[in-house]
């Protein structure tokens, strides 16, 4: 995919890839918006760390999915406006 608004691969930056297994990885949300959200639709499980829970999306994708940038903006907007 091309970069544009809706998609932006850095293959420059040092972290890439920052996850496993995509060939091409949308950079846009490169910290993930959706990360504070007890039910984001990604594949995240619950690590402990010094006997507190946390969140790991290390096997996580969604974000940097092309296809799902439009489904990341959805579920921004309905998490703002029922703020």
């Amino acid at each position: 995919m091309e970069n544009s608004f809706q998609y932006f691969e850095n293959r420059d930056c040092k972290y890439y890839p920052c996850h496993k297994g995509i060939e091409h990885i949308n950079c846009l949300f490169c910290y993930c918006p959706l990360y504070s959200m007890q039910n984001c639709p990604g594949n995240y499980i619950m690590i402990e760390v010094e006997g507190k829970p946390l969140k790991s999306c290390m096997d996580c994708s969604f974000p940097h999915k092309a296809e799902n940038y439009d489904k990341v903006n959805a579920i921004l907007k309905q998490q703002f406006k029922n703020a």
